[in-house]
């Protein structure tokens, strides 16, 4: 049986070293062991977090082209309906499903009359990556929304 005791080594008359009995380190195995439970939830962060300043940026674009195409319609329930299509193929646009946003619009006085302003709020539920979606599961990390106002022209 060896030992691990540290042995004195004499080189010299000042120097004194000291060795490890013999030791057959695998340090290929440590590190590969290592670096997989560090890695891979940094690895696991970085999509998180790209997945939701995905969808920050979804839902702040879908509010603002649906208020903006919503004010160019020609009666409040064209509007709406151009604007709920906007919004979802903005949405759709980033790789997010309809399924997973809400889309609310509201006018301030008559819709569509010279002068009112219309708002748009977009809700979406954003999904932690590389979770398979399951029937009674919640697989949303946050909840992101945006709202955007346009104004309807005064003399369109």
């Amino acid at each position: 049986m060896r030992s691990f005791r540290r042995k004195p080594v004499r080189s010299g008359l000042v120097r004194t070293r000291f060795r490890l009995g013999n030791e057959a380190g695998s340090a290929v195995l440590e590190f590969t062991f290592l670096g997989l439970i560090l890695l891979v939830p940094v690895v696991y962060l970085i999509l998180s977090a790209g997945q939701l300043q995905g969808g920050s940026f979804a839902v702040v674009g879908a509010a603002d082209h649906a208020a903006k195409v919503f004010v160019e319609a020609e009666t409040p329930e064209q509007g709406e309906t151009r604007a709920r299509q906007a919004a979802l193929v903005a949405l759709e646009n980033f790789g997010f499903s309809p399924d997973q946003a809400q889309v609310g619009m509201s006018c301030d006085g008559a819709c569509l009359s010279p002068g009112s302003t219309v708002t748009v709020e977009v809700r979406l539920a954003v999904p932690l990556p590389l979770i398979p979606t399951m029937p009674g599961v919640n697989d949303s990390a946050v909840t992101v929304d945006s709202s955007a106002t346009q104004s309807v022209e005064r003399f369109g």
